[in-house]
């Protein structure tokens, strides 16, 4: 596959249909009783939040929850074996630090991915339950044996944080105020054949601060796009990740834990600048600790 300027955008996270977002809610709920805004992390906002089910439907969040799970993965078009297993290895690079997984099953699975005409995109963690069977959850369009091993990094690992629960990270309120609306609306025509409201959702539209929970805005997150500086106020790139990166992985365990505090010491001594970013995402998210971190009121 021939990495083009479209193609290294062209992520476009799916969204439920209106009619579905209260339904989707009481999924997540179900399933992460955590991700209801009341009462949890957000039961602080109750005093001015009006509380009509649709509002709470977008104050949810879409994660699975701190219990170790597996989703399982199927594929609508017949698909090589070899291809099968390269894919479900790329969507497990999350699995290094988080205890959450993927694995192939003969029938119908959780994650169900297409290699159809689409492009790339998923839809948000929990969300997935609310797809019908006979419908892809997940879209990597033309993805073969021989797409470079750097197409599977950034596209197969980044697809999967969404199904992860983890939303675009350009769309993080610093960043987008970096954006330039008009520049952004020619570019993405031109690259991605979007029309205004679809950059104003898949770009433009910052993520509601007080409704998520996350690290400080990351642009080398592979859950960021690369924006080039054509499309900026100051003239400087958005770098965009390319594959997942320490704060990736440290956010991902502490979301679904996995690792304990001796497992972290051990990664340390390997990579002596985990410590220092261990340290500020903890200190970020409030965590004294490693077993503090396991708190299963930190899946918001």
């Amino acid at each position: 596959m021939v990495v083009t300027p479209a193609s290294q955008g062209g992520c476009s996270l799916r969204v439920l249909p209106k009619r579905l977002l209260v339904k989707a809610a009481e999924v997540a709920r179900k399933i992460n009783p955590v991700n209801a805004p009341l009462p949890g992390p957000l039961a602080a906002m109750g005093a001015v939040l009006p509380l009509d089910p649709m509002r709470i439907a977008l104050l949810t969040s879409k994660y699975w929850g701190p219990a170790t799970r597996e989703l399982t993965v199927s594929f609508v078009e017949s698909t090589p074996a070899d291809l099968r297993a390269r894919i479900v290895l790329h969507l497990n690079a999350w699995a290094t630090s988080a205890g959450i997984s993927f694995a192939e099953t003969n029938g119908t699975g959780d994650v169900r991915i297409s290699r159809g005409s689409g492009g790339y995109w998923s839809y948000l963690g929990t969300d997935i339950k609310l797809i019908p069977t006979e419908q892809q959850t997940m879209n990597l369009e033309g993805f073969t044996m021989s797409t470079p091993d750097s197409e599977y990094n950034r596209v197969i690992r980044h697809e999967a944080g969404h199904t992860l629960g983890f939303p675009h990270e350009h769309m993080r309120r610093e960043l987008v105020a970096r954006i330039d609306p008009d520049k952004a609306y020619v570019y993405f025509l031109a690259t991605q054949g979007w029309d205004k409201d679809t950059v104003d959702q898949q770009v433009l539209t910052p993520l509601d601060d007080q409704s998520i929970f996350a690290t400080p805005a990351d642009q080398t997150s592979i859950m960021c796009y690369q924006l080039p500086s054509s499309i900026t106020r100051d003239g400087q790139p958005i770098l965009g990740g390319l594959d997942i990166n320490v704060t990736d992985y440290v956010f991902a365990g502490l979301i679904y834990p996995k690792l304990n505090f001796e497992d972290i010491q051990a990664v340390r001594k390997t990579k002596p600048n985990l410590g220092e970013d261990v340290a500020a995402l903890m200190e970020r998210v409030g965590v004294k600790d490693w077993g503090a971190a396991r708190d299963p009121q930190l899946s918001m």
